[in-house]
């Protein structure tokens, strides 16, 4: 099936893959790279020079900033190619170069929930769970299979 670009504001040096889709006021900076099976909620923000891969099933009102990489394969090194997941919740900010993977096993799933901060260089491995209403700090990393439950800060 084919992806869709609703009314949504796409530089000219982004590349939007045919099978993503971009919901309803959704921003795409120059030079980001939105991958197939990737569906952004309405007005998300996508700046300069952001990842996303899929299959990447993400809420409305995210920010991304620059350098992200989200929804990338496990780096888990059982991780064989299988189709896994990511889902990320609403209005989460991910700052400069946060990473975010995707599951492991043949249908797993990372997950976000909503109202996160992502500090610079934050990570959240393959098959996480993040509850609402954190805050990680620069650098705040989570290894694999880790759950965080809602409003916890994360400090270094």
């Amino acid at each position: 099936m084919a992806g869709s670009i609703m009314s949504s504001n796409v530089h000219p040096t982004a590349i939007v893959d045919d099978r993503a889709t971009l919901g309803e006021g959704v921003a795409v900076g120059p030079y980001a790279v939105i991958g197939p099976d990737v569906t952004l909620g309405e007005g998300c923000v996508v700046e300069h020079h952001v990842s996303i891969k899929g299959p990447s099933t993400i809420g409305p009102r995210n920010h991304f900033f620059p350098f992200a990489a989200i929804g990338e394969k496990s780096q888990d090194l059982k991780y064989a190619g299988e189709p896994t997941y990511l889902e990320i919740g609403e209005g989460n900010a991910f700052r400069e170069f946060t990473t975010v993977n995707r599951g492991t096993a043949p249908g797993s799933k990372t997950v976000v929930g909503s109202h996160n901060t992502f500090l610079s260089y934050a990570h959240i491995a393959h098959d996480c769970v993040v509850g609402d209403h954190t805050v990680f700090s620069n650098n705040g990393t989570l290894a694999g299979h880790v759950q965080v439950g809602g409003w916890a800060p994360m400090r270094q």
